[in-house]
């Protein structure tokens, strides 16, 4: 590897694109080689983006050859990624999806939930790239599926429990409330518009989004019996904010668990993690202490009888939540600290 990784972002000018850019200008080895935007195709970046300014990248459409560089991030639409990965593949360049076409392992539950499924030959290719869990397999990967950003702060709050998940006897409920750039905004529409969306907050998607079964298949691998106790219940909210979602979890144990035991679980979780945190008892996790950041805040609640309990976490959804994860993922894909170019 050079001392630069170079890198090409296909779909540069959504949302997740954009942050994208903002993050890779500060981070030491990369350089933005190639940013494709129908929408602002022959536009030098720097009229968007004021620390480009003085840069010659510039937009350009899809149909460009990104065979010279070392990493591909797709930030595109489901459909643009199932034609993305094999070219790219094909051309030896490494992909980090931000779609959902790659998360959920078979084309059936792909198909099921997305209404478009890959070959089982690419599912069998993705890593799942939940950075502080996978860290292991993303090292070793060529396609990496980036997780949605409700799954990255339900998993996070949830992945600590370990063999406590075994305990539980209810399903958890996860009440998760999102910025409109992470619930849908990336396009103006009825349900995502000003005059929607201000001053309102609402559910949406319920016992329909694409996201509860990411998290529940994922949960499972970490001892969720979801045999004995069916379907986790995920209920997305849109909140008259531009970024952050904060998640607040509810949780029935069979017998009472002490305090102690259960914050072990997640100190020792959190100990080696240079962005998930554990609060100190009592302190509420909010949206303004992740904006801007890639950081996971968290904190646990115990009822008086020890067996009903609430997690909360937040996390930016778009950095946590797409691009930092993102960039943390190609961090261990190719052998760089996780933490490099992010805060």
């Amino acid at each position: 590897m050079s001392e630069h990784l170079q890198i090409a972002i296909l779909g540069a000018g959504g949302l997740s694109g954009l942050e994208l850019l903002t993050w890779l200008r500060r981070h030491p080895n990369a350089n933005v080689r190639h940013v494709t935007s129908e929408r602002y195709d022959g536009m030098p970046v720097g009229r968007l983006l004021p620390a480009y300014q003085g840069s010659s990248l510039t937009f350009t459409g899809h149909d460009i050859d990104v065979a010279e560089c070392d990493v591909a991030f797709l930030a595109v639409p489901n459909e643009a990624s199932l034609e993305w990965v094999p070219r790219l593949h094909g051309d030896g360049v490494g992909v980090i999806d931000l779609s959902g076409m790659f998360r959920l392992q078979t084309p059936e539950l792909t198909a099921k939930h997305y209404k478009l499924a890959p070959e089982e030959s690419w599912l069998e290719k993705a890593v799942f790239g939940l950075a502080e869990v996978f860290a292991e397999q993303i090292a070793t990967a060529r396609l990496v599926a980036n997780p949605g950003c409700y799954p990255t702060g339900a998993l996070l709050a949830l992945w600590p429990l370990g063999d406590h998940l075994k305990k539980l006897n209810v399903p958890p409920v996860i009440d998760a409330k999102s910025g409109v750039s992470g619930a849908g905004g990336r396009v103006e529409k009825s349900t995502t518009n000003y005059v929607d969306v201000n001053e309102n907050l609402k559910p949406y998607k319920i016992f329909q989004h694409q996201h509860q079964p990411e998290i529940q298949l994922y949960l499972a691998q970490q001892g969720y019996p979801e045999e004995q106790l069916g379907d986790i219940i995920f209920t997305p909210h849109l909140l008259p904010v531009n970024r952050g979602i904060l998640s607040t979890i509810y949780l029935r144990f069979s017998e009472p668990i002490e305090e102690a035991e259960l914050r072990k679980c997640y100190q020792d979780f959190c100990a080696d993690k240079a962005f998930v945190h554990l609060l100190e008892p009592g302190v509420m996790p909010d949206l303004k202490a992740v904006a801007h950041s890639n950081h996971c805040v968290m904190n646990l609640f115990r009822h008086e009888q020890g067996q009903d309990w609430v997690i909360v976490s937040a996390i930016d959804n778009l950095v946590k939540g797409a691009a930092g994860q993102a960039l943390q993922n190609m961090n261990l894909m190719f052998g760089l600290a996780p933490s490099t170019g992010l805060v």
